[in-house]
């Protein structure tokens, strides 16, 4: 896991976002436990109660469950609700992009030329 401290956004959400990405990507598979709170705080030296508010994002998403005692563990994830979620992290990714490409100046036909462009060197990959 990868922590940015000069990235602007908190600690905990970097977590929660890193987990989500591998929840929906399979990585941690339904019933899955996560690394414990404090573990996870000593592994990436940072305050258990950031942890604990990165676990407790992911519950109020309804990827994980807590567990009384034993920890947090992987929801299962309705396939449609995972598109849902794909789509929404695409959309805000796209929406990221366009108002980089504003704050460069660029107008709209030279973002979708360039949008096109990536794609067509994606298929070649």
């Amino acid at each position: 896991m990868k922590i940015l401290q000069n990235s602007g956004v908190p600690i905990y959400k970097q977590i929660a976002e890193q987990f989500e990405s591998d929840i929906l990507a399979g990585i941690y598979a339904q019933g899955e436990y996560l690394p414990s709170i404090r573990g996870l705080a000593k592994d990436l030296k940072i305050s258990v109660i950031t942890t604990m508010k990165a676990y407790e994002l992911l519950e109020q998403q309804g990827l994980v469950t807590a567990v009384q005692g034993k920890g947090y563990y992987v929801n299962a994830q309705d396939s449609e609700m995972l598109r849902e979620q794909h789509l929404r992290k695409v959309e805000e990714a796209l929406q990221e992009a366009i108002r980089a490409a504003k704050r460069a100046g660029m107008t709209e036909k030279e973002l979708k030329e360039m949008m096109t462009l990536l794609l067509k060197m994606e298929e070649q990959e």
